[in-house]
């Protein structure tokens, strides 16, 4: 397939130039043209050339990547503490991605305090999913505080996201939704979409059942944090937490506390298939954020541990009897972490030794 695809390409190549066809091998122009008449009955080379330099493409090895083993290595190697989320979110995904009529669509639902990486694993979602990642026409972010700022405009929010959401299905059915600050949202306005998250074959003429919605969530931190600090307390490791006894305490607390999904249908009706906690991070969870962001900003030279200590010393822990746990998880490391690199051209020296 790759080689009919480069044989493709070249015929493509030639017919888009303006080089002369007599400056062209014969034999060369033969195989080419023979190879496009032959194919002619199964491949469009305007749509060739489309999905490879134009819009991308609601199709796979186009804009459907869906390439789930890169998207478990970036989780394993980049995100810290979160064992709960390395074992669910990508076998899930994959499962959704690769079942071609699944009952409904798939709707995660990321909780946690600020900082434990709920917004990251969503972009390493969409770019392991899509050619152009969170940048692709079929991953679409709803942020609350900037979609949908006023509590008056429920009605309208209503329509509207409806709209957004059957317009952006109808032109692909792999499309991914995030929602973010959905404790920040309205209630009544998440129920609008309750019936594109159904077990309906379509609606209106479109099937809804292959899509994928993220909601992220501040909603049920604090419990989650409390049983984490429990586990610390009984000495036992915050990787015995089980998946289980998370989604109890979480679908408890989102139907319960204020945000999108008070008293929502969405979870009274079990139409949100998976709960997915992020622990609140540790100090040597933050600390390795801190490796990552220097090692970026210095372009893979590494620093010195007493280095990396000082910039976590910087950030807030709790509680105050052990300081245990990060405040703001590896969101502050960017800042603090910035304190310490070079303000001036003429200092990459001398920071390169201290580091």
């Amino acid at each position: 397939m790759e080689l009919f695809r480069v044989v493709i390409h070249l015929l493509v190549l030639l017919l888009l130039t303006e080089v002369p066809l007599a400056r062209t091998e014969p034999l060369t122009i033969g195989v080419l043209v023979s190879t496009f008449v032959t194919s002619s009955a199964f491949f469009n080379p305007y749509h060739y050339v489309k999905c490879t330099w134009g819009t991308e493409c609601c199709e796979k090895s186009w804009g459907l990547i869906s390439d789930f083993t890169g998207m478990r290595m970036a989780l394993k190697q980049r995100l810290y503490g979160q064992h709960l989320v390395l074992q669910t979110v990508v076998k899930v995904l994959k499962a959704h991605f690769d079942d071609d009529s699944p009952q409904k669509a798939l709707v995660l639902s990321f909780h946690g305090w600020t900082g434990g990486g709920k917004n990251y694993v969503a972009s390493i979602i969409a770019q392991h999913l899509y050619a152009k990642g969170m940048k692709s026409p079929f991953v679409h972010l709803f942020v609350t505080s900037f979609d949908f700022p006023h509590s008056d405009d429920v009605d309208i929010y209503k329509r509207q996201l409806r709209s957004w959401i059957v317009g952006n299905v109808t032109a692909c059915e792999r499309s991914l939704f995030i929602f973010d600050e959905l404790h920040l949202m309205a209630i009544g306005l998440m129920d609008a979409i309750k019936p594109f998250l159904d077990h309906y074959p379509q609606l209106n003429g479109v099937d809804f059942r292959k899509s994928t919605f993220i909601f992220i969530s501040n909603t049920g931190g604090n419990d989650i944090t409390q049983k984490t600090l429990d586990y610390f307390e009984a000495g036992e490791y915050r990787d015995k937490i089980s998946l289980r006894e998370m989604e109890e305490i979480i679908k408890e607390a989102a139907f319960n506390e204020e945000g999108g999904l008070r008293f929502s249908p969405l979870v009274e009706n079990n139409l949100i298939d998976h709960y997915i906690p992020f622990l609140p991070l540790e100090r040597h969870h933050v600390m390795s954020c801190i490796r990552d962001y220097l090692k970026l900003k210095l372009k893979g030279r590494k620093s010195t541990e007493d280095r990396i200590k000082s910039i976590a010393d910087l950030l807030l822990y709790f509680p105050k009897s052990t300081q245990i746990f990060s405040e703001a998880g590896c969101k502050s490391v960017p800042r603090k972490a910035d304190l310490f690199l070079p303000a001036e051209k003429d200092e990459k020296d001398r920071f390169h030794e201290e580091f």
